[in-house]
C-alpha cells in the first residue's frame, strides 16, 4: 500500500494523488452519521500536504456541511486549502475553505418535479413516519432516510415497501421509472428516473445522476485550478460507487477504487480493487472504520 509508483515529481499541479471519496460508510459512520475525529485530522493533514480531497456522495451539501465542513474547520484547517463537495450524486456543488462554503451550484436540469417531492412528502408522512423522512435539504434529489433509532433490519422491511409505493405514485405522475431490476416505462416507453435504495436511504433522481457524473465534476473542478493528479483513489460502500473508478479509467485516469463494504461482492474490473484485507485487516473492518484505515495508510504514505 505504501508504493504509490508516481511517474514524476509531485508538484502543487500534479499531486501525487487524489481522494474521491464517497461520504455514508467510508467517511460518516452509516449508524451515527457523524465523522470520526482521527479522519477529519487525517482528510485534513492530506489536503493540506496538497492532495486532493474531494466528496462524491448522493448527500445534501446541507449534510456535508454539517457533518464534514464544520468538523474540518474547527480542527484546524490549513489556509488556503480548497475542498470540494460533489452532492446528490452530481447534482448539486460546492467548494469550502477555512472561511466557509462558497456559492451552491445546481443543475436544474437534473432535478425532480416539485409536485412528485411533495407527493412523496406526504406519503412518509401518512404511512411511513414511524420508521423514515423525507428529506427537507435535497435541492434537486427526491430522498427519504432511515431514524436513527431505528433498527436497520426494521427500516429495510419498510424500504421495500415504500420503494413500491414510490414507484407507483411515480407511474401516477406519467413517470418512467425503474428499480434494480424493475423497469416501468412512462407512456412513451422512457424511463427518465430512477429510485435507489441504500442501506439506510432511498433516493429518487433523474437517471443521468451517478457517481460517474460525480467523478466527472470532480476532474472539471480540479482542472479549473490547474490542478492534474498523477493517480486517483476513489473510495465507496456500495456496487454503485464503483462508478467513480469506471468513469476515470474510461477516460485514462490512473486509478484503484476502494470498497469498504465489499460482502457485497468484488465485481471484476479493469483497475485494482483494494479492501480492508489489503491492509492486513479482518473482514469486519468496514465501513467508517475500513475507510479511517486507508486515510491513515496514504497520510504515512504520502507525508510521513
Amino acid at each position: 500500500m505504501t508504493a504509490l509508483q508516481t511517474p514524476a515529481a509531485p508538484s502543487p499541479s500534479t499531486p501525487r494523488l487524489a481522494l474521491l471519496l464517497d461520504v455514508d460508510g467510508p467517511v460518516a459512520s452509516p449508524v451515527t452519521r457523524d465523522v470520526q475525529p482521527g479522519i477529519i485530522a487525517d482528510m485534513l493533514a492530506l489536503a493540506a500536504a496538497g492532495i486532493p480531497v474531494i466528496f462524491n456522495t448522493g448527500r445534501s451539501d446541507a449534510f456535508i456541511r454539517e457533518q464534514v465542513m464544520e468538523p474540518m474547520i474547527a480542527a484546524g484547517m490549513a489556509a488556503g486549502t480548497v475542498i470540494h463537495a460533489i452532492c446528490e450524486k452530481g447534482a448539486v456543488w460546492f467548494s469550502y475553505t477555512a472561511e466557509g462554503p462558497g456559492p451552491v451550484h445546481v443543475d436544474r436540469e437534473l432535478a425532480m418535479p416539485q409536485a412528485l417531492g411533495d407527493d412523496v412528502r406526504r406519503l412518509v408522512a401518512e404511512d411511513y413516519s414511524a420508521h423514515m423522512f423525507f428529506d427537507e435539504t435535497k435541492r434537486a434529489m427526491v430522498s427519504v432516510e432511515q431514524h436513527v433509532a431505528v433498527a436497520n433490519s426494521d427500516y429495510r422491511a419498510e424500504q421495500e415497501l415504500f420503494d413500491a409505493d414510490a414507484m407507483a405514485l411515480m407511474g401516477r405522475h406519467g413517470l418512467g421509472v425503474v428499480r434494480l431490476d424493475h423497469h416501468a416505462p412512462n407512456s412513451d416507453d422512457q424511463i427518465d428516473y430512477r429510485v435507489d435504495p441504500t442501506i439506510i436511504s432511498t433516493d429518487i433522481e433523474s437517471v443521468r445522476l451517478g457517481k460517474d457524473l460525480g467523478a466527472s465534476r470532480a476532474v472539471e473542478l480540479l482542472a479549473a485550478q490547474g490542478i492534474t493528479p498523477q493517480a486517483w483513489r476513489t473510495v465507496g460502500d456500495s456496487r454503485t460507487d464503483y462508478a467513480m473508478a469506471d468513469w476515470l479509467h474510461h477516460n485514462d485516469h490512473p486509478v484503484k477504487h476502494v470498497d469498504v463494504r465489499p460482502a457485497d461482492g468484488v465485481p471484476v474490473k479493469p483497475y485494482e480493487v483494494l479492501t480492508a484485507a489489503d491492509l492486513g485487516l479482518g473482514g469486519d473492518v468496514i465501513h467508517d472504520d475500513a475507510g479511517a484505515a486507508f486515510l491513515r495508510s496514504w497520510r504515512s504514505a504520502l507525508i510521513g
